[in-house]
């Protein structure tokens, strides 16, 4: 049987709304892609970010652009040469991914030489709001190891300080989503040394981040939206301790080992993150985050109603899909 692709928009209501400082979001539109072999089927999920310049209509009429050469053998070596980074090229790849894997009977895992996804320690998220809403969602979850701490530039300080107190003894990520400036981040570091962060990811806009050349911060500084691929990294590693690899960012998973091996290289910190989704994107990158030092694959817990099969939150630990949900055959 000749190989077939696929491609829909699908569309996750969320539970609550997630907040973020350049907006709101209450559903995760994505795109589901199936490539279709010898009567076996691979899946793969992305997200087009308008960050970026994508959009559910741009991202399927990427995929249907490549339709020819995927359903004519083309592989994920090909693949890279025929798309650019982005959501349609990630969710092609990982479906590439997990067709290997079911028609081989070898999972993605003993594919890449790395073990089975199993549990991880994963970021649970605060949504930007006011410091008491903040502290408050923070007391929920206080013993959860890890937490994500969504803030902008009016009340920074506030809001990451009620976190703290709510939650004393997490691990602290904060991330502006590139609301500060160069005076912000200078004016935040005693307090965000005193708060005990570990890591303040992308701070300033990526097209405004050239001042990070050399600055010695008092806290880590993780690079997100100035990152997408392993091509970045000599700039950005003279900017930044660590990166952020999302593969949606970089378009796939075979790219997203890639750059996450070339940072490793260099002696840079990791961090798997994840745009809001469904487990189907999820699944894939857990390969990353085995790697990583800071994993943020909280996307499908906002969703009202995931996948069948997908991960699970047991207080700040995500447990894997099902086997069989992706990348086992």
């Amino acid at each position: 049987m000749p190989r077939t692709l696929s491609a829909q928009h699908d569309s996750f209501p969320l539970a609550t709304p997630f907040r973020i400082s350049r907006g709101v979001k209450t559903q995760a539109e994505v795109i589901t892609v199936e490539v279709a072999e010898r009567g076996v089927a691979g899946r793969g999920e992305g997200v087009p970010y308008s960050r970026y310049g994508e959009s559910i209509e741009s991202a399927l009429a990427a995929v249907e652009a490549v339709r020819p050469a995927i359903e004519g053998g083309a592989d994920r070596d090909a693949l890279l040469t025929l798309l650019p980074p982005g959501a349609a090229r990630n969710a092609i790849d990982c479906a590439l991914w997990d067709l290997e894997a079911r028609l081989s009977g070898r999972s993605v895992a003993k594919r890449i030489g790395a073990t089975e996804p199993d549990r991880i320690e994963s970021a649970l998220t605060i949504g930007l709001d006011n410091p008491f809403a903040m502290g408050l969602a923070a007391s929920k979850i206080a013993d959860a190891p890890l937490l994500k701490v969504k803030v902008d530039a009016t009340l920074p300080d506030a809001q990451i300080r009620a976190v703290r107190n709510a939650a004393p003894k997490a691990r602290l990520i904060v991330d502006p989503n590139e609301s500060w400036d160069m005076r912000l981040v200078d004016a935040m570091q005693r307090m965000l040394v005193d708060l005990r962060v570990d890591l303040l990811e992308q701070p300033v806009p990526s097209d405004a981040d050239d001042w990070l050349d050399g600055y010695q911060s008092a806290v880590p500084i993780c690079a997100d939206e100035s990152v997408h691929v392993a091509a970045d990294l000599d700039v950005i590693a003279r900017r930044y301790s660590h990166v952020n690899v999302k593969l949606d960012k970089s378009g796939g998973l075979t790219a997203a080992l890639a750059l996450a091996e070339a940072a490793r290289a260099r002696g840079m910190g990791l961090m798997t993150g994840c745009m809001i989704s469904s487990s189907l994107s999820i699944a894939p990158a857990l390969h990353v985050a085995a790697m990583s030092d800071f994993v943020d694959l909280d996307g499908p817990i906002w969703l009202r109603e995931d996948r069948p099969g997908g991960v699970r939150d047991a207080r700040g630990y995500l447990i894997a899909p099902q086997k069989g949900f992706w990348g086992t055959s």
